[in-house]
């Protein structure tokens, strides 16, 4: 009986990253755009986010270490087109949601809107 519990928890341990690549998708930022409390230059990125509803953490990567790390709210939502919305605060692109092919993450918080 013990060896059953060990193989489960082994096997329990090895689907943990295949059920957090779920949540993880690439995006393209064509122009400059800040996010929380950093400036985002024109590139390719990695998203990842954990959570559900309003407790979301979307954490923006690129070439392996994170960037910067914002709260967000997840609806999911269906889209054949990757975009993001963003809204000028003081000259300068501050980014507010992701529309992902599956979810649409609008991020909150006071940092999210430029406050």
């Amino acid at each position: 009986m013990k060896r059953f519990w060990g193989f489960a928890l082994i096997l329990g341990m090895l689907s943990i990253p295949a059920f957090a690549a779920k949540n993880s998708q690439s995006l393209t930022v064509t122009t400059p755009v800040k996010v929380g409390t950093t400036q985002l230059a024109a590139g390719s990125y990695d998203l990842s986010w954990t959570g559900t509803g309003s407790t979301v953490q979307l954490s923006i990567n690129q070439n392996g270490k994170t960037i910067v790390t914002v709260p967000a709210k997840a609806t999911q939502t269906k889209s054949s087109v990757v975009s993001m919305s963003t809204d000028k605060v003081g000259g300068v692109d501050v980014l507010q949601s992701i529309q992902l092919h599956k979810v649409n993450l609008v991020l909150t918080g006071a940092t999210a809107n430029g406050e």
